[in-house]
This record gives structure tokens, sequence and C-alpha cells, in this order.
């Protein structure tokens, strides 16, 4: 649900107008409708979002390498030593970078020189000087002509399968004439350039230790710096957001609060002596959106606000696709052991999905996991067994009330769609009634008749000459053709409804379809642990030990495996069938702005 909002609107004498913000920020509980006008031309806003965004950078990189029992120090909001701790990161960045971009030059040579072994340079700068030159060539072994031995003094330095080095001793200015490639090498022993090597990746690898005693010392206040900096940033937007009025002495500043808020908020400017008003908001006002739903329904927030959270003049859809997406999850991952394995592997399953989204909570794994049980009992399914194969008289009486097989399985799946779509079009109806009135809901509300009682017809086998069945439809028809767009003539509402009827044809199909994905992902996983059970049995050894350490080890890789691709799978697709089938047909709107009340400070 969408919490209700008050405008309010300030009006501030300018050399009040600071002290009046403090008062504001104190509350913590007003949203500041916010301009971008002035905020980019601010040159002390603009060097604060520049240095928040390098210590978000920063913190990025540092907070993983601190324990967490580390980062809550009570460490002063000071932002002084800001830039200095910056900078100081920056530089040990930049010397990592130079010592990489060095040890990748020194093993460059490294590789020119290891083909010819660990000559003297100085030797060849001898040679030089005595009248002779020494050139340095590389040719396929295949190429190489033994008759440049007696013609250049060739000498074969080192050979392989596919190259040969050789060197050509000739006198000053006579470049053999050979059909190989001249070797320009380093100026440097092959012995002391892997001693520079070696110096080289020990001084890199200390800067892990650097970084992380970089972060034990720094992360702390730089958390707390970036608190102050957030906040101070958040108020020197509020301050630009101000217009000044009646010759610049007066500052006209909007907001909003929660209804409930509104008391509280009327105690503390009363007492100020502030100018202020409280209005219900209009249809062309831009409100911000908060959510106030129940416990069950919080755990789902994050999947509304991950697409975009509604408008505030429609429903909140979180609470009505919360049980079709927990259900959804049950019968993609659909196996009792991976449900019992989330619930009793708690820590570990809640920092896999919040990879997936770092807001989900471990409750909401706990329900996914308690579906996944639950739908795991359809098909009997433990880590890939099948349960009801037990000949235990409990668990075929369980089988008998409970096992749904694959043909089963796909209709339900198809029969869950049709049910979340009608829902949708009921929610559809119920939120044009509340936006525009009933007659406007008509049309919605003549589809879903139509496709009901068409659909409970067939199932029931009543005859089409029904006269009920007749009623409803005709009933269904009028909605549809002539409320299809209240208020325009006839004609058009009736050419509305055809281009209507022929989205719905082509459109309610594939929605429909589209929930297959349930059964084929459920199937294609339990096919998946079978196989890997399979293989732990039939890879394993003869041998006692080793064959039940090798079943052990594919059992454990495997359904490991299984259990990464399905979670990410059960998550994806029944996203998809609320983002696109469930909110399409709800009639889905969107587009909400988040309600960040001024002077909350964010974590």
């Amino acid at each position: 649900m969408i919490t209700k909002m008050k405008k309010l609107t300030f009006l501030v004498f300018y050399k009040e107008y600071d002290e009046f913000l403090g008062r504001l920020h104190d509350l913590g509980v007003i949203h500041v409708q916010q301009r971008e006008q002035g905020q980019i031309s601010n040159p002390a806003l603009a060097e604060d979002v520049r240095q928040l965004s390098r210590c978000n950078a920063a913190l990025g990189a540092l907070e993983p390498l601190l324990p967490k029992d580390s980062k809550d120090l009570d460490v002063p909001k000071d932002l002084d030593d800001l830039p200095a701790a910056l900078d100081a990161y920056d530089a040990l960045l930049a010397d990592k970078a130079a010592t990489e971009q060095t040890l990748a030059s020194l093993r460059k040579e490294e590789a020119m020189l290891l083909p010819w072994g660990d000559f003297d340079p100085a030797s060849v700068r001898r040679l030089a000087q005595a009248g002779y030159e020494m050139h340095f060539f590389s040719c396929a072994t295949r190429a190489y002509d033994e008759e440049w031995e007696a013609k250049y003094h060739a000498i074969v330095i080192n050979t392989d399968k596919q190259k040969t080095y050789f060197v050509t001793v000739t006198p000053p200015g006579a470049v053999p004439d050979v059909d190989a490639e001249l070797c320009h090498l380093p100026d440097a022993r092959l012995s002391f350039l892997q001693e520079c090597i070696a110096s080289e990746e020990q001084r890199l690898a200390s800067f892990d230790e650097r970084l992380a005693s970089f972060a034990q010392s720094h992360v702390p206040a730089l958390l707390a710096a970036r608190r102050a900096l957030d906040d101070r940033i958040d108020f020197a937007r509020v301050r630009l957001t101000g217009e000044p009025v009646a010759a610049d002495k007066l500052i006209l500043l909007q907001g909003w609060a929660p209804a409930k808020s509104i008391d509280a908020i009327r105690a503390s400017l009363d007492e100020s002596g502030q100018f202020y008003e409280v209005d219900d908001p209009t249809a062309d006002d831009e409100i911000p959106i908060q959510l106030s739903n129940n416990r069950f329904a919080r755990l789902f927030e994050p999947l509304t606000k991950l697409y975009m959270l509604p408008q505030y003049s429609e429903l909140d859809l979180t609470l009505f696709f919360a049980p079709f997406f927990m259900l959804f999850f049950g019968l993609c991952l659909g196996d009792i052991g991976y449900g019992l394995l989330m619930i009793v592997a708690l820590p570990i399953f809640t920092k896999l999905f919040k990879l997936i989204n770092p807001d989900f909570s471990k409750w909401l794994v706990v329900l996914f996991g308690a579906s996944t049980m639950l739908c795991g009992l359809l098909s009997g399914s433990f880590f890939g067994f099948s349960l009801y194969n037990l000949d235990i008289p409990f668990v075929q009486k369980m089988k008998e009330f409970l096992f749904v097989d694959n043909s089963t399985m796909f209709t339900v799946s198809l029969g869950i769609g049709v049910v979340q779509i009608l829902f949708g079009m009921v929610l559809k109806a119920v939120n044009l009634t509340i936006q525009l009135g009933i007659k406007h809901a008509l049309s919605t509300i003549g589809w879903f008749l139509l496709l009901v009682t068409i659909g409970v017809a067939v199932l029931t086998k009543t005859p089409f000459s029904n006269p009920v069945v007749i009623a409803l439809l005709c009933l269904a028809a009028v909605g549809i053709l002539f409320f299809q767009s209240p208020g325009k003539n006839i004609f058009m509402n009736v050419g509305l409804a055809l281009w209507d009827a022929y989205n719905m044809a082509t459109g309610l199909l594939g929605d429909v379809l589209s929930y297959v994905r349930l059964f084929a992902l459920g199937l294609s996983g339990g096919i998946l642990a079978n196989v890997f059970n399979n293989m732990a049995v039939g890879m394993s050894p003869k041998t006692p030990v080793i064959g039940f350490l090798v079943t052990a080890l594919i059992f454990c890789v495997g359904h490991a495996l299984n259990i990464f691709m399905n979670i990410l799978g059960a998550v994806v697709h029944p996203m998809r069938l609320t983002f696109v089938e469930f909110f399409k047909n709800a009639g889905y709107t969107g587009g909400g702005e988040e309600y960040k009340p001024f002077g909350v400070v964010k974590s």
C-alpha cells in the first residue's frame, strides 16, 4: 500500500533560511522537491559530489578487505582529512599500477631473452670493438639454411620444433642477407632481468598487505566521512532548491510528508512561528512514494523497487503479486531437499540471494525455501531421488493426495497463468475505478466477464445457448463495445474495442503460454538432479573408501551447480512473469519517485 502524503509549502525570510533548513533536517520526515537548476553551477556542491564519488570508489575496494567488526568504530564525522586520505589511496593505487606496468615490461624482455640464454651484452660490445658485429636472428626451423654457417659464420643458439635462433658474426656494416627475422634484444643479462622480476613480484605481492593495512586504519573514518558528506550534499541541494520571491527577501520551498507525521511537524513549526501551509495533493503534483505494507509483503518490496515504484494514484501491487511470486519460485526449483537445504544453510543462501539483489532479506529466503519444499511434494523429488518410490505406507498415502505427473503439471502451470492474468484484470478494474471512475473500468470488467463466462461454460460443458451464458456475454459485450473510451462517440468506442479485441486475442494466448516456463524449469532441474545422481553412482570406483569419496564429491558438486543455476532461474523467470504478464494485465503504470526525507542519514 502507498502512504498518504500531504503537501507542505514554506515561506521563509532569507536571513532565517539556513536556520529553518536545520529545523527541517532535524525533523527528518519532509521530502523536499529538489530542482536541478543552480546545482550544477555551484562549485562547492560540485566539489563535494566529486569527493563523494572518490570516497565511494575507495570504500567499494577497501570494505571487502576489512573484518565486519572493524567497520562500526565510533569515528568523528570530520571531512577535513578526507582529501588527504583519498589522495593517499590514489597514490597507493598509482604505485601498484606502475609496479604492474614495470613488471609487464620486464617479463616481455625476459621472454625475448629466454631463447638466447644468459649471455653478457658487454661481450657483444667488446666483439664489435675488435672489428666484428654480431646479429641475432630467428626463423622457422625448416627454413634454416646451413650454408649461412659458412657464408656468415652462423651459430645456432637454440632450436625447437617451430623456430631456430642463431647469431651471425660479420665485418662491420655487413648485414647478412638471410631469410630470417632480425631480433633486437634488451641490453641486459637474462639473470639480471629475472632478479628484477622477482623483486617487482615481491613488491606487487606486498600491495595486498598494504591495502589491508590502509583499510584497517582508514575505512571507519571514510565511512563516517561519507555519511557526513552525503548529508552535506543533501543539505546543499535542498538549500539551492528554494525559490527567491518578493525581491529575493523570501524563499519559497515545497515538500511532502506522510499524513501521519503532520501533527508532529505542526508542533515543531508552530513553536518557531514559521509560515507554512498544508494541502492535499492534486493530480498534477509529483508525489513521492512511500510503500507501507505488512510484514509479509514488505519482504517483496525490493522486487517492486527493482521494476519501478507505482504512481501515487494507482494501487501498489506488492501485496498482490507476493503470494504468486513465492509459488512461482517453488515450482521452478521444486525439490524438497533443495528447499530444506535453503533453510538449514540460511546464512549461505542469504548471501547468494543478496548477490541477486542486496535488499533481499533472510526471511524472504526462508519463504522461498518453504515454498520449494511444498512444491517439491508435488513431484516427490528429494535431491533428484523420488520419495514416492519408497514402499512406506505414509509416503504412499502422501503420493495419493499430492503427486502430480508432468502432463498435469503442464496444465497446472497454464491454469496458474490464467488465474493470475484474470486477477490482474480485476486489479486493473479497481485501479481505473479509483483513478477515473467506474465508467472507465467497465471495458475491463467486460473482458473479465467474457473470459470467465467462456471458461466456466467450457469447463462445465454448459452450452452457449444457455440463457444465463447469453445474458452474461451480452453484458460483457456492452462494456467492451461502448465503454472502451467513455466520453467519445459510439463509433470511436466500437473501433477501439475491435482493436482491443485483436490485441487481446493475440496477446492473451502468448501471456498464458509464458507460464509454461514454470513447468519447464521445474522439469529441467529435476532431470539434471537425477543425472548427477546417476553420475555419482555410475562413475564411482569399486574400492569402498575411494568409491564413497568420489560419489560424495560428484553428488555435492553436481547438486551445488544445479541449485545455483536453478535459483537464478527461479528468481529471474518469476520476475519476468510478474513484470510483464501480470503488471501489463493489471494496467500497472509505475514511474513514482521514492520518498526520501531530508535529514535521514543514508547508510
